[in-house]
């Protein structure tokens, strides 16, 4: 029996007992907690990037849809420029701003990350109710059984797209739209090695809905994506920032993506000097910065840390460190050929 009728019931009761001032005073007092409901904060990680902002929104709206309106989107920092691009094309408005929880967040759903180093601050674990993630297993754990959703696909917002299909929610054009930007951001127009062909065929059929072709919409995100131009060394540090902890060597790895690595050469100096002082102040043993071609499908590793870190960064990229980074060919991605490798080496 749900409250509602709890209080039908019991107002009836009332009316046969009690004078009008009494039956109007008591139903002000049922009345709020019967129709009061949790918030239910569906959020992705900090320095949020495309995918994860759009995860939560979209994820937000599959839960709408399925009845469960008490679900919103929120993100824990600032946008950037490649999101504000599409969701001002698609004309959804931006997600709340939430950086901590120290005074709200009784429910949680976490997107796009699973590991708390990453997520906001000041969450209590024991507040996740759902994870849906294509990363690693970061570490989490709760003390109850929850919905825990990790599968190794190019974009969270691609596994949010097949939880529509499986609960029979039609897509709309603008969840579409986001959905289909998270998945050719994510795997860099599906040239990342996270990609698959089921990334594709969501592109595909994504696209259809929204209503844009993949490969003009794909190259002015890239556009926009590798624009940095006005954006500040620590602008470009933070931009796409994560923490680690490989076997007890705290870290921290960011990457900028660009069309051609020598917009960044003026900026090199100010970004190694940027990282040094982010690895000082967030008492780090060592910040990575992956610059990334994503024409080249290459990256310039820029390294600052302690020297026994500086050893197993050598180890994991199979190189000396000169002029503080580390030059890999065909290396796109910072989930799977960055993060596993620092993973193996530092492991004792």
């Amino acid at each position: 029996m749900t409250n509602r009728s709890l209080f039908n019931t019991s107002g009836a009761s009332v009316r046969t007992c009690f004078s009008p001032l009494i039956i109007t005073v008591t139903f002000l007092v049922l009345a709020a907690p019967a129709f009061a409901v949790e918030e239910l904060i569906v959020i992705g990680h900090k320095s949020p990037d495309t995918d994860t902002v759009i995860s939560a929104i979209t994820y937000a709206n599959l839960k709408n849809m399925m009845g469960v309106k008490e679900a919103f989107p929120a993100v824990s920092g600032d946008l950037d420029n490649e999101t504000k691009f599409v969701l001002g094309y698609f004309k959804v408005p931006y997600p709340e701003k939430i950086t901590d929880c120290q005074h709200r967040c009784g429910k949680v759903i976490l997107v796009d990350h699973n590991d708390m180093a990453q997520t906001v601050d000041n969450l209590n674990m024991e507040n996740v109710v759902e994870v849906v993630d294509h990363h690693r297993v970061g570490g989490f754990t709760n003390g109850k059984a929850i919905f825990f959703l990790i599968e190794p696909a190019g974009a969270t917002g691609g596994i949010i797209a097949n939880l529509y299909e499986q609960n029979s929610i039609p897509i709309s054009r603008e969840m579409a739209g986001l959905m289909v930007s998270a998945i050719l951001s994510d795997t860099v127009l599906l040239k990342s090695p996270t990609s698959s062909p089921r990334d594709a065929a969501a592109v595909e059929k994504l696209a259809k809905i929204a209503g844009v072709d993949p490969v003009k919409f794909g190259a002015e995100l890239i556009r926009v994506k590798t624009d940095i131009a006005f954006k500040s060394a620590m602008g470009i540090l933070m931009g796409d920032f994560k923490e680690f902890n490989f076997s007890g060597t705290k870290s921290g790895v960011g990457q900028v993506e660009v069309a051609d690595l020598n917009v960044l050469t003026l900026k090199r100096a100010a970004i190694l000097e940027e990282m040094k002082k982010v690895k000082d102040s967030m008492n780090l043993d060592m910040v990575v910065m992956m610059l990334t071609n994503v024409m080249k499908e290459s990256s310039d590793l820029l390294f600052v840390g302690n020297a026994t870190a500086a050893k197993s960064f050598e180890k994991a990229f199979g190189g000396k460190i000169v002029n503080n980074s580390i030059y890999r060919e065909k290396l796109l991605s910072r989930k799977l050929q960055v993060i596993p490798l620092l993973e193996a080496a530092f492991k004792k």
